[in-house]
This record gives C-alpha cells, structure tokens and sequence, in this order.
C-alpha cells in the first residue's frame, strides 16, 4: 500500500461561495462613452449630422440629451426633440466635407491602378 494522503472538501465550497468567486463579472451595463461623446459635443456645439432611420439627414449641434431623446438644433429651421430610437447613426459634419474632397474611385480606375502595379514589378 502506498501512503495517500486523504484530501477532504472544503466545507465553503459545498454552499457555492468559492464557485462564484471564481465566476468572470458581469460587465457593467452603463459604461458612460456615450455620456462622454454627447457632452464633448454639446460643450464645442460641433456641427453634427445626424441620419435617420428613414435616410432623412439633419444637420445641427446637439442642446442637450437624455435617456431617450437628444434635443438638436439647427439653424433657421426648427429646434427637434428626436427619439434615440429613430437615429440610424451620426458623425460630425467636417467628416462630411472630408469624405467629399476625396473622390471615389470607380472599379475601372481601381482595375487600372491594379494594372500599373503589376507592371511595375515585372
């Protein structure tokens, strides 16, 4: 006979204690970016705009927001309490005008750009 040591159970673990102190945490449900983004833009009133979830674009700065609601306003149109609910997404305007400057290349311009390339290694 070989000498065995005889391990018992921990009595902690039979009520599940340690268990759930082994168990990852549940991240927290506000992690406050979203704060963060909507009063960085509403203390510079950064030009935003602002696409709804029936392509209707709306440019404006945000006043201010809640829960469910951003208020935004614009100029010589009327102020609007929008629902968070009915916003596909936004951005800032100046990302508007830089997208602009740069003009899209076509699949013929981009095929050619492919040639060129494979020119130039041989």
């Amino acid at each position: 006979m070989s000498n065995r040591k005889l391990i018992r159970p921990d009595p902690e673990m039979k009520n599940g204690a340690s268990r759930s102190a082994r168990r990852k945490q549940v991240p927290p449900e506000q992690t406050n970016a979203e704060e963060f983004y909507y009063l960085k833009q509403m203390a510079a009133k950064t030009p935003m705009v602002i696409t709804l979830v029936n392509d209707e674009e709306l440019t404006g700065w945000i006043e201010w927001y809640d829960k469910s609601a951003i208020k935004f306003n614009r100029h010589g149109e009327p102020n609007l309490l929008i629902p968070k609910h009915n916003i596909r997404y936004m951005y800032k305007e100046e990302e508007r005008k830089r997208s602009r400057r740069r003009p899209k290349r076509t699949a013929r311009a981009k095929a050619e750009t492919a040639e060129d390339d494979s020119e130039d290694e041989t």
